[in-house]
């Protein structure tokens, strides 16, 4: 184990995997991975220019999710559709004013969006919708007009209350780059034993075959406990992400995280012991299970059966929870320690499949 603990100061690759890498990615999915859809580029067709079109219009000019380009014909946005250069078209009609005269008569306003890309387009109609619905309720309070509706409904939203998807994805993202650097550390461990020619020496020796595998796992455990570390406190200090929970709990969860992690890469390494393939296989085995079907971005409850049933099968799953639990709402113990039992259950079997894979003989 010491002589692990000096082959990770010696050797700058686990540095940079568990100091360089997690940062590079914090900051990639901090900064590029956000579902929150503001400034939407939409086109306003005004056929009326009527006082109450004009107030409309200006409700949708100076919100802040959209970027609006105003003309007089529909024809005039059809190439910026087109092109992807706008992502919608609203379209309010000639006799938009026409409703102030007769409540009984329907006001509609058009709106058509670029359906190439399903989420934008939902996001255009239900924004320009809420707009809409914005605009009635002043123009009931400031105007009185009958049969607007007057009712001012007081929304509050727990946990995540200003709906910045940056503040359960960045605790998620954690998850992820856990899985991944936890899994490469030890990947590449075994495997460059066996390359140097060392772990003949190391079978040479009156110690257990579950020894060796524990004096491995104990330096890049700490060197994970010590990345996550960094990346927590950048995600607070530099994100402004709300840690609601404790340190305490959050440093148990990443352990018992980290444990299934490395014992994944020792198996790795174990069964290939060549660093690259290895490597390779970690890449694969670690980061796309673990962001594709942790519910870190695409919610699970939305996938087909066969796949929700695969999750189950994935530690990723119940640290991703974890985290997001802890950061945002806190110390739910009830929903954690579940989702620790789970991760304690996937550590064990892996680091006992680990030790059954690797016999202390020299094949």
């Amino acid at each position: 184990m010491i002589k692990e603990y000096f082959q990770i100061l010696r050797d700058p690759s686990s540095l940079i995997i568990s100091v360089i890498l997690p940062m590079i990615l914090l900051f990639l999915y901090g900064y590029g991975v956000s579902l929150d859809m503001n400034h939407l580029r939409i086109g306003l067709v005004l056929e009326d220019s009527s006082p109450d079109a004009q107030s409309f219009a200006k409700s949708l000019t100076d919100s802040k999710y959209f970027e609006v380009k105003i003309g007089r014909h529909r024809s005039e946005f059809t190439e910026d559709i087109t092109r992807g250069n706008i992502r919608g078209i609203v379209v309010v009609p000639s006799y938009f004013s026409q409703f102030r005269d007769n409540p009984d008569q329907v006001a509609p306003i058009q709106v058509i969006a670029d359906g190439s890309e399903p989420n934008t387009a939902n996001f255009v109609q239900n924004y320009v919708q809420g707009a809409w619905l914005n605009w009635l309720q002043q123009e009931a309070i400031s105007n009185k007009i009958k049969g607007l509706p007057s009712i001012n409904p007081q929304i509050r939203f727990w946990f995540n209350e200003e709906l910045e998807s940056r503040n359960f994805l960045i605790p998620g993202s954690l998850a992820i780059t856990m899985s991944l650097i936890g899994t490469l550390l030890t990947a590449l461990v075994v495997a460059r034993e066996w390359e140097r020619g060392t772990m003949e020496a190391l079978m040479a020796t009156p110690v257990k075959i579950y020894e060796i595998l524990i004096a491995k796992l104990i330096p890049y455990f700490t060197l994970g406990m010590g990345s996550m570390l960094l990346t927590t406190a950048t995600a607070v200090l530099w994100y402004h992400i709300p840690l609601r929970g404790s340190l305490i709990l959050l440093t148990i969860v990443t352990g018992v995280f980290l444990v299934s992690a490395l014992s994944v890469g020792l198996l790795i390494s174990t069964l290939s012991k060549n660093q690259f393939v290895a490597s390779q296989i970690a890449i694969i085995a670690s980061f796309l299970p673990a962001f594709i079907l942790s519910g870190f971005i695409f919610e699970i409850s939305s996938m087909p059966l066969p796949i929700r049933t695969i999750t189950y099968l994935v530690p990723a799953r119940y640290f991703v929870s974890s985290l997001q639990t802890i950061f945002l709402a806190g110390d739910i113990k009830t929903l954690i320690m579940k989702n620790i039992l789970f991760m304690l259950i996937f550590g064990t079997l892996l680091f006992t499949i680990t030790a059954m894979k690797s016999p202390k003989r020299l094949d």
